[in-house]
């Protein structure tokens, strides 16, 4: 069988979501497997991210220029985490044939500190288990970067029992830099786990690595999966990723992750914010939301706690849209980056209840102004209402069974600060 075949089997049998923005090498694994479309790759990302919140392992099939667009998600859900697994199927295209570049995504492996897996003829079948089985058990998306001459050759059919595990989400006590300093004692566990992958096969001699020829073969290409000096003498399609990082190593012990306890301290929102009777109706209700970067990531900490999880600046509305059906989100941050989501979302007629803070300005990084949001959203019908009206946004706070944009108007007390909680 061709290693489209193979690997699309594999994707049918572990994955219970897929997504797809279709591309020179991967088009034949979306279409074998019925991917959904999706506007674009960031989208895709955090559709499966919402997924991986409900316990649904969920597969993105990308080429190597749309893993440009996911690297805002791909690098933020190591702090956050993952409940189910999340694999990236990332189509190399080294020699730009249907590309405007022949990058190389195993580069994403060590800026977003995951593991990247890159199969052969022999362990194409394997391999895509393997990645689900990474990703839930480093909380972390698991890339498997493939090319067009694994894909298109004879490869062998394997059969492979998807064991399923369980992703944990950051710890909600971490402060940030906590969640980093957790990531990081997670990481030291991946650079054991791939010397002591069974995909890795050992015989001496030239490493082959992935569709190229060697003696012995390496897969799980990174962490590196040896020695420097077995991987002295490497055959690789693109780059030689696996030579250059023959010498990294994981990272220094980051200590104990710091919480908000050993801090002393957790933020919160500005003294007299508008938003804050919001937060205490959401509260109220027993709602869970996914928090936006900006001041909507403060709803997660203490005293409102309602946020199940944050990822990226825009993020919100496709995690939510396939998780808790509730976003909250930042007029910003939706113009940013967030309003591709939001027209996908409508597109479909998913379930989601969007709820905008409109404050005209970028809160977090000193108050500076946003493009009025209500001039670009007008094709969703969003219904706009004051802060200041408690009863109204209770009434507003349903999860509508279609997509519904609710804009909650605001103004920023003039030289105010986020507040502090102690802990």
């Amino acid at each position: 069988m061709k290693g489209t075949e193979v690997i699309a089997e594999s994707l049918q049998a572990c994955a219970d979501r897929l997504y797809t923005v279709p591309g020179y090498p991967v088009i034949g694994i979306a279409e074998a497997v019925g991917a959904e479309l999706v506007i674009n790759e960031r989208v895709a990302l955090e559709y499966a991210l919402g997924d991986s919140l409900s316990g649904r392992r969920a597969a993105v099939i990308i080429k190597n220029v749309g893993l440009n667009v996911c690297a805002d998600p791909l690098v933020n859900a190591t702090t956050q985490g993952v409940r189910a697994g999340v694999v990236i199927i990332a189509g190399d295209d080294i020699h730009a044939r249907g590309s405007q570049n022949t990058q190389d995504s195993r580069y994403f492996g060590e800026l977003a500190q995951v593991p990247v897996i890159e199969p052969g003829a022999g362990t194409c079948y394997g391999a895509i288990s393997a990645a689900f089985e990474a990703s839930e058990r480093f909380s972390r998306v698991a890339i498997v970067r493939v090319t067009s001459q694994l894909l298109e050759g004879e490869v062998q059919v394997g059969t492979s029992l998807c064991h399923r595990n369980q992703g944990r989400l950051a710890d909600p006590d971490l402060t940030m830099q906590g969640r980093a300093q957790a990531a990081d004692r997670v990481t030291v566990e991946m650079f054991s786990w791939s010397r002591a992958s069974p995909l890795n096969r050992w015989k001496g001699g030239v490493v082959g690595v992935g569709a190229a020829d060697g003696d012995s073969h390496a897969v799980t290409v990174y962490p590196p999966p040896r020695n420097a000096d077995t991987l002295a003498t490497t055959r690789e399609l693109g780059r030689p990723f696996v030579h250059e990082h023959r010498y990294v190593s994981p990272p220094s012990n980051p200590g104990q992750p710091e919480t908000f306890h050993d801090r002393g301290f957790c933020r919160t929102f500005c003294h007299n914010c508008p938003f804050t009777s919001l937060m205490d109706s959401i509260r109220e209700k027993g709602m869970q939301v996914i928090c936006d970067m900006g001041c909507a990531v403060l709803a997660g900490n203490p005293p409102y706690r309602i946020g199940v999880a944050s990822y990226a600046l825009g993020s919100s509305v496709a995690v939510a849209a396939k998780s808790t059906q509730v976003a909250l989100i930042g007029d910003f941050a939706l113009l940013h980056s967030g309003i591709n989501a939001l027209i996908d979302v409508y597109e479909k007629q998913s379930p989601l209840l969007c709820i905008v803070l409109k404050n005209d300005r970028m809160g977090m990084t000193g108050g500076q102004p946003v493009y009025d949001l209500e001039r670009y959203l007008a094709w969703a019908d969003p219904v706009t209402c004051p802060a200041g009206e408690t009863g109204q946004i209770k009434n507003l706070l349903e999860l509508p069974g279609r997509p519904q944009t609710l804009i909650i108007e605001g103004t920023c007390p003039e030289g105010c600060h986020h507040e502090t909680v102690e802990c």
